[in-house]
């Protein structure tokens, strides 16, 4: 196909695959069940975090967590006791245990009172910097308090060669348009146009079958060349491609 043809193509499919129907098997529907500015962010952040591997398990595993929080996440972030992590004993999804779930709601505690909150750390980095480079930077301020040297895999970094797939998807969550209902646009301060697509397997190999990328691995160096191929696109909007890529490897196997 030519360049027209294959943008054609997957302005169809993305427009086919952001729907309603998208949020029912997505992790996306965490953050769905909350209509509160902030605990959209911090149930969007945590469910992205652990979004690796079945996608039924990940919802599961998000919704214990929610339910770990009392449903309640911007308000146990703010006003829970240390004795109140104890409830997170036996908690794990894969490599992501009750400690690193500790860990997490003591920064997000110390971003909530002390930065801001999560789209403000976000923003200021971004404004210094490119995006990947805003979660690079973003990473070192998330883990500057201790904790244990486990808990840093669970949030990516580009600038180690990682195509940060998770985190990339949670920007594209909150700063995309909620026009089709699917993601929130609650980020104003971040341009969508910054975004990169949230770069898994699937994406990555529908990506190749249409030539958008070369390269065989699904790194940043591999971001780097899809975003190029998907801003070529639509500059104002890349990542809604997103929808077409994963809809076109998970649903249609292309």
């Amino acid at each position: 196909m030519k360049k027209a043809e294959i943008k054609a193509f997957l302005d169809e499919k993305a427009a086919h695959y952001e729907s309603l129907d998208f949020i029912e098997a997505d992790p996306i529907q965490i953050p769905h069940s909350f209509s509160k500015k902030e605990d959209i962010e911090i149930s969007g952040f945590l469910a992205a975090t652990i979004a690796w591997g079945n996608r039924k398990s990940i919802i599961n595993s998000a919704t214990k967590m929610m339910k770990l929080l009392d449903n309640a996440p911007h308000d146990f972030v703010l006003n829970h006791q240390k004795h109140d992590l104890k409830r997170f004993e036996g908690f794990v999804h894969r490599t992501f245990n009750a400690k690193d779930l500790a860990y997490f709601i003591t920064a997000l505690h110390h971003l909530y009172t002390q930065q801001g909150g999560l789209e403000v750390v976000f923003a200021n980095e971004t404004q210094r910097s490119s995006l990947q480079m805003a979660i690079h930077n973003f990473k070192k301020h998330f883990f500057s308090f201790p904790h244990p040297t486990r808990t840093q895999k669970h949030v990516s970094d580009p600038l180690k060669g990682s195509a940060a797939k998770r985190i990339n998807m949670y920007l594209r969550w909150m700063v995309r348009s909620n026009k089709k209902g699917v993601d929130f646009g609650l980020w104003k301060s971040i341009n969508p146009g910054e975004l990169s697509c949230p770069l898994d397997v699937h994406s990555g190999n529908v990506a190749r079958k249409l030539k958008l990328l070369k390269r065989k691995q699904n790194d940043a160096k591999a971001l780097i060349e899809l975003d190029n191929s998907l801003r070529g696109m639509d500059p104002n909007d890349p990542v809604k491609y997103d929808f077409a890529l994963f809809g076109l490897g998970v649903y249609e196997k292309f």
